[in-house]
C-alpha cells in the first residue's frame, strides 16, 4: 500500500477493503445473478475511486508540501524487462 501520512495510509486500507467488498459482489452474482445487482457493483466501484482520491489528498498534507510514496512495478524499473 502506498503510504504517506497515517491518514492516507488508512485510507488506502479502505480503499482495499472497499475492493475487497467488490470482488465479493461480483463473486455472490456469478453464482445468483439476483444476489448482487450492478448498482452494488457501480457503488463499490465508485467508492473505492473516492477513497483514492481522499488518500492521494490526504498525503499531500494541509500545505500541499507533503511526500506521497509512489509505487512503481518491477517492470517499469526495467527488472524484468
Amino acid at each position: 500500500l502506498p503510504g504517506g501520512t497515517r491518514p492516507a495510509a488508512l485510507a488506502h486500507v479502505c480503499r482495499c477493503v472497499a475492493r475487497r467488498a467488490e470482488r465479493s459482489v461480483v463473486a455472490a452474482a456469478a453464482i445468483d445473478a439476483a444476489a448482487a445487482g450492478p448498482q452494488a457493483r457501480r457503488y463499490l466501484n465508485r467508492l473505492s475511486d473516492l477513497l483514492f482520491v481522499i488518500a492521494r489528498v490526504l498525503a499531500r498534507g494541509v500545505d500541499g508540501g507533503g511526500q506521497e510514496v509512489y509505487w512503481r512495478s518491477a517492470r517499469l524499473r526495467g527488472q524484468l524487462g
